[in-house]
C-alpha cells in the first residue's frame, strides 16, 4: 500500500469518526449513521490494499 492510500484511508476514518461525534452531539442520526459508513468503507479499502500488498510480496 502506497503512503498516499494509507493517508487516504486514515483521513476517511477520521473524518468518519468526526461526522459520527457530530451526529451524536446533535442528535442526527443521519450523521451518526454516514459516520459510521465512512469508517468503515476506509477499513475495507485498507484491507483491500493489505489483501494487494501480501500477493505483491
Amino acid at each position: 500500500m502506497g503512503l498516499d492510500d494509507k493517508i487516504r484511508n486514515a483521513t476517511g476514518k477520521a473524518a468518519g469518526k468526526v461526522k459520527e461525534g457530530v451526529g451524536k452531539a446533535t442528535d442526527n442520526e443521519r450523521l451518526q449513521a454516514e459516520g459510521k459508513s465512512d469508517q468503515v468503507e476506509a477499513d475495507v479499502k485498507s484491507a483491500g490494499e493489505d489483501v494487494k500488498d501480501a500477493f505483491r510480496k
